[in-house]
């Protein structure tokens, strides 16, 4: 995984820039004319400066190690040497990792580790051969080579030449006090011979230096931005790696996600519904007793029992609703959002427009976004005889888009720990969006994205 970082490249960059104006009038400057003594350009030539003595140390090492292990395949000397290689090779990978982070600001994430199945020799051995991150470190090696020998050449060129011919009129004295000759020979042979030596040429010739050191950083820019694929693409963890590293943590976030809820459902049964019957059983034995001494005593017990079990029979009816309602199951999103809808403190417009039914895992989360969204504004925002509320649910190609709105308080932040942020991780665990569009005024808009799954 590959992040850009420090952008803001330039001498305000410097603790001796940091002065408003001096950093103001700098920046004032158009982009094309600071651009060559910008930090960024002067970092991104020395990378590329250092590229070529560091990949003719990897290429030489990665050549030799390869064709050295390769030949002895033939006895078993060639399996560790081969295996060694491929070590060096990541070890050299973490160095330009390292020098890409220092003079690029390319933040590239170490690739996947060694799975190393047998403790040993052996064990490590197979584990690195086995790797395709060593051998795409290897393909780095080899690759690099060719290409910054190239980009050396260029860049080292046309920067001295550059700044050479900008200052020409600073140092053309020296030709004729030291050389012999009028200036700098632009053209000569046995009959003719051209020297930039009057001030038309000098200027002409400052001129080019001129147009040549403004573009020689854009250049450089293009160049590196070749080892930054090179970099990103073959030294950082694959793409198939990195899906694996994100389906484990989803798979994590499910795990305690259905743990979480596991423990809500046994303590909401714990302290709610089982605490009644516990009491309930008991004013029915108290009324059994007092059935033969006091009728009348017995009857009114009785009723008041009746009346704990009608709340019993709620709390479980809304435990049950919680954890997966009926009407969701029988008649689908529709029915089943306009449900909790009404029973929102704020009126609330549902509008379902689905062209079929989704799968009911996406289903269910769609249903336990829009509950837990509603009852957010059932709490949180402060609403008066002018709230409203609306909940659209639609389909743009293969994503269920699930968008609620509310003309409430606003405030709403997903990442301060809130109801939110448990959402968004719910969300995601199945490759699902929230976002949160909340200004401190209102109104908030949550927008939740999910994968489309047919039922």
């Amino acid at each position: 995984m590959a992040t850009e970082y420090g952008q803001g490249y330039g001498w305000d960059d410097g603790p001796g820039f940091r002065g408003e104006g001096t950093t103001g009038r700098w920046h004032r400057l158009p982009t094309a004319l600071r651009a060559p003594i910008e930090a960024r350009s002067l970092r991104e030539f020395v990378y590329l400066m250092l590229s070529l003595p560091l990949s003719i140390l990897m290429f030489a090492f990665a050549v030799t190690m390869t064709s050295l292990g390769a030949g002895l395949l033939i006895t078993f000397l060639g399996v560790p040497v081969l295996a060694a290689g491929l070590a060096g090779c990541r070890g050299l990978g973490s160095l330009e990792r390292a020098r890409a982070r220092g003079l690029l600001g390319l933040d590239v994430a170490a690739p996947e580790p060694l799975r190393i199945r047998k403790q040993g020799p052996m064990g490590w051995m197979g584990a690195t051969l086995k790797s395709g991150a060593s051998w795409r470190h290897l393909l780095y090696t080899v690759l690099h080579f060719p290409w910054a020998v190239f980009a050396f050449v260029v860049a080292l060129t046309l920067w001295t030449t550059g700044w050479t011919l900008l200052t020409y009129p600073l140092w053309f004295w020296i030709f004729p006090m030291y050389g012999g000759q009028g200036g700098l020979q632009l053209y000569g042979d046995e009959a003719h011979r051209i020297y930039l030596d009057n001030p038309f040429e000098i200027t002409v010739t400052a001129l080019v230096g001129l147009l040549l050191t403004l573009a020689t950083p854009w250049i450089v820019r293009a160049l590196t931005l070749v080892d930054r694929l090179l970099v990103g693409g073959l030294l950082g963890p694959s793409k198939l790696a990195t899906r694996v590293v994100e389906l484990e943590s989803d798979r994590g976030v499910v795990v305690d996600t259905a743990a979480a809820d596991l423990r809500r459902i046994e303590r909401d049964l714990h302290d709610g519904a089982q605490a009644r019957l516990v009491a309930l059983a008991m004013d029915l034995g108290l009324a059994k007793e007092k059935l033969a001494e006091d009728p009348r005593e017995a009857a009114r017990m009785v009723g008041e029992a009746h009346g704990e079990v009608k709340t019993a029979l709620q709390e479980l009816r809304d435990l049950a609703r919680g954890i997966h309602p009926a009407v969701l199951t029988d008649r689908g999103l529709d029915a089943a959002l306009s449900s909790v809808a009404s029973r929102c403190t704020v009126p609330v417009q549902v509008e379902v427009d689905l062209p079929a039914r989704p799968a009911p895992a996406i289903e269910g989360i769609a249903y336990f976004t829009v509950s837990e969204l509603l009852q957010n504004i059932s709490k949180h925002s402060r609403a008066t005889r002018a709230t409203r509320a609306t909940v659209d649910v639609w389909r743009i190609e293969n994503r269920l888009m699930i968008q609620v709105v509310d003309n409430g308080v606003g405030g709403a932040d997903a990442g301060a720990g809130s109801g939110l942020a448990g959402l968004a991780g719910r969300l995601d665990a199945v490759d699902g969006i929230l976002v949160v569009d909340s200004p401190a005024a209102g109104p908030t808009r949550v927008t939740a994205e999910l994968p489309w799954r047919a039922a």
